[in-house]
């Protein structure tokens, strides 16, 4: 028995003793263990920061998210009309006939030397492209619902999506302004190279209202009500139905504070040869860059929240 004993204690030593080498092994093995590790790539999620920009990369890698969403809503607003897409040139063509008898017939304002129906009609294709792609944009979160709480995209893509399908619109309606130049014998002059910078200038300050509100409406309802009044009050604000020469002089500084001005202006002077008056276009450009970026920040900082509460 004491035999039996002894040997199974001898057992046990050499156990012991083996286990103890091999984990003296593992201890001098770890280092290269971590540095081996540590050149694998890693991985740190961390919590966004309140005021994030916009990650235009995320935005590129989506981008033929952004084409199909702006042919859908294209197909969506002409989908079982008789006319198609004629309504894009009976809007802004009826407006300026109402336009000419009211504002040039009945109150006698002055189109600065421009026949009044081309000189509204060229006011009215860039309005009329801001008021309904922000009056689209604004709903288009809320409309989209379904689309939000199902799956992961960015976000800004469908109020981005409407101002696009706002930009076929336009182009359709630019169509009719070439017959009406051709009745007035309007001719092109070296400006209309200029007519680039008011194109772009619009589709950035649709872009930014469009978020602006389209972030706000998810929160508040009742901000699509409000949008076409805001709207209305806006164009009475903007030289669309009359030049902006009509204002006092004193008056012109704060006027131009209002980005529609002059881009408006920029629009009828590259068109129509009048003199491109530089510093409202360069308000108009500061002011909307501005809007832009605000909206951008505003979007980032509440589209967390989108999917739980619209």
């Amino acid at each position: 028995m004491r035999t039996i004993k002894s040997k199974g204690q001898g057992q046990a030593l050499s156990e012991a003793t083996n286990s103890a080498n091999a984990l003296n092994d593992q201890t001098h093995r770890l280092p290269s263990l971590v540095l081996q590790a540590s050149d694998e790539p890693l991985t740190v999620i961390e919590p966004s920061g309140t005021w994030n920009a916009i990650n235009l990369r995320e935005l590129w890698t989506y981008r033929e998210l952004l084409y199909f969403l702006i042919w859908r809503d294209v197909k969506i607003r002409y989908k079982q009309t008789v006319l198609g897409a004629a309504w894009a040139i009976i809007q802004p063509l009826f407006t300026m006939l109402v336009f000419t008898l009211i504002f040039s017939r009945v109150a006698g304002i002055s189109s600065e030397g421009i026949p009044y129906p081309l000189f509204a009609y060229a006011g009215l294709l860039p309005w009329i492209f801001f008021a309904n792609a922000v009056t689209t944009s604004g709903n288009s979160l809320v409309v989209s619902a379904n689309l939000i709480t199902k799956v992961y995209f960015p976000r800004l893509l469908i109020p981005a999506a409407a101002v696009g399908a706002g930009v076929v619109d336009f182009a359709v309606a630019f169509v009719m302004l070439i017959p009406l130049m051709i009745y007035y014998h309007a001719t092109l002059t070296l400006s209309v190279f200029l007519l680039p910078i008011p194109i772009v200038l619009t589709v950035l300050l649709t872009l930014a209202v469009g978020i602006w509100l389209s972030a706000l409406n998810v929160k508040y309802r009742d901000v699509r009500f409000a949008v076409p009044f805001m709207m209305q009050f806006w164009m009475f604000l903007s030289p669309v139905a009359y030049p902006s020469s009509a204002l006092p002089q004193r008056w012109q500084l704060l006027y131009s504070l209002n980005p529609a001005v002059g881009i408006i202006e920029g629009f009828r002077a590259s068109l129509l040869g009048q003199p491109l008056k530089w510093t409202n276009m360069g308000i108009s450009t500061f002011v909307t860059l501005g809007l832009l970026l605000y909206a951008s920040l505003l979007f980032r900082k509440m589209e967390k929240k989108f999917a739980d509460i619209i």
